[in-house]
């Protein structure tokens, strides 16, 4: 019973922090960042493709992002990021590009403010060294979802020469789309470990987040089929209550809750992490009066 009990204290735990942390209100700050980095992100990555000549990568690893989405919020604003990547822009050393790569790194920035908070932590670097940080961050992501792109795209091409050398490996063909959603969930997974290992100051072994990052993934896997539910039936309200503003409101909110759920994620890795300090002091307190007693 106590095996059962112990995951409802640390959620109930976690949830406090997560309050008492003002997590709402960073989860807005997340979102905003999020929303405002998003298309420089974007415009960045058709910049990097565009130097090694192959800007159709950048369309298809913003694709990528949006996969796991749901339908119904990823939809419009696929429309909007392949509009923005098809455009002619200059090189990558740009004025703009630099902008680009600032306002991106705008994003990590707010990761790293709630998940400092999560952890019960205080950034001690000095600002300017954080923000380089980020911003190696964004050009490593930038260059990671390069990468992951052309393995989806050369992967059809492949697949299909492989088919005609040999047809009786054609009813794989749908095991070979469902690896296209593997790509996205480990560049989740990916996302999320470097996040809380690396983003937030200090340092935390990886079986220290996995927590936190198991709770993550399952709440997002939830939200998605959830809001997808409730767009597809109710989509009517936000049309009629923000108009021409309905698209932008849509993501700002998803982007909300998500936010949200990480930063609870975080606080589950801060309350397992406490307590387990907590017991180790204890162990040591123990030890030392048992020392003394000696």
């Amino acid at each position: 019973m106590s095996r059962i009990r112990k995951p409802f204290e640390i959620a109930s735990v976690a949830a406090q922090r997560f309050v008492a942390h003002d997590g709402w209100a960073i989860a807005s700050h997340i979102a905003l960042s999020t929303l405002t980095a998003l298309f420089p992100f974007l415009i960045l990555l058709a910049a990097l493709a565009g130097v090694f000549g192959t800007k159709s990568l950048a369309d298809e690893a913003g694709v990528l992002i949006f996969d796991a989405w749901p339908r119904e919020v990823a939809k419009p604003i696929v429309a909007e990021m392949h509009r923005v990547l098809t455009e002619q822009r200059g090189g990558v050393l740009t004025v703009g590009a630099v902008l680009a790569l600032y306002f991106s790194s705008s994003g990590v920035e707010s990761l790293r403010v709630g998940l400092n908070r999560a952890y019960g932590l205080r950034e001690a670097r000095p600002w300017w060294l954080t923000r380089l940080e980020s911003i190696a961050y964004v050009v490593c992501g930038a260059f990671a979802m390069l990468a992951f792109a052309l393995l989806v795209v050369l992967g059809p091409l492949i697949w299909r020469k492989v088919i005609n050398v040999a047809p009786g490996l054609e009813p794989l063909s749908l095991t070979v789309a469902i690896g296209r959603i593997g790509i996205t969930a480990f560049l989740l997974l990916a996302v999320l470990v470097i996040a809380h290992k690396f983003v937030a100051t200090g340092r935390r072994s990886v079986w220290a987040v996995v927590p936190g990052i198991a709770v993550t993934l399952l709440l997002w896997f939830l939200a998605g089929l959830g809001f997808g539910y409730y767009l597809d039936r109710f989509s009517n309200a936000y049309a009629s209550t923000y108009g021409g503003l309905a698209t932008a409101m849509v993501f700002l909110v998803f982007l909300y809750w998500l936010a949200a759920m990480f930063l609870f994620g975080g606080e589950i890795n801060g309350t397992v992490i406490a307590a387990r300090r907590v017991r180790l002091q204890a162990r040591m307190q123990q030890k030392q009066a048992r020392a003394r007693g000696l």
